[in-house]
């Protein structure tokens, strides 16, 4: 038995694995490849960390019920096992739900721009191993279907 929850585990995180996406500055999507992108030059005037939530999808959770129900069966017998399955089944999703958002959570960070005409814009995208804002930094912002995104 616990051999099969470890398994469900393991299944767990390799589907949480497959949901991350990169939200930094350098990462495209197949559908965003060779389409028209507005350019807007600026100049950074600030910077700021921030959280970027995880995703929330119900992965975790179904994975987490599922394992939480069947260690749950595996308490006592009859009735009494039937109950346990269910209440590990409940606190397995929570638990599921709340370990998917806290694995897929990432480091984002704001940044505020001013634009050569005058007008300033704020932008929040994953932070970059590749790349470090500063104030004081000349920067593109490119916006394609209302998603826009901050490079140097």
């Amino acid at each position: 038995m616990r051999y099969v929850i470890a398994c469900m585990m393991s299944g767990l995180f390799v589907m949480l694995t497959g949901c991350v996406s990169n939200l930094s500055g350098e990462s495209y999507s197949r559908n965003e490849a060779r389409q028209l992108q507005t350019v807007k030059m600026g100049t950074v005037i600030d910077v700021k960390l921030v959280q970027i939530e995880g995703t929330k999808s119900g992965v975790g959770a179904i994975a987490g019920a599922a394992a939480g129900g069947i260690a749950g069966s595996t308490v006592g017998g009859g009735r009494g096992s039937d109950i346990a399955a269910i209440a590990g089944a409940v606190a397995g999703g929570l638990l599921g739900g709340k370990a998917e958002e806290a694995y897929t959570r990432s480091q984002g960070v704001q940044l505020t721009i001013e634009l050569y005409d005058g007008s300033y814009v704020s932008v929040v995208q994953q932070v970059s191993p590749n790349v470090r804002f500063r104030p004081g930094d000349r920067v593109r912002i490119l916006t394609q279907n209302g998603v826009s995104r901050v490079v140097q």
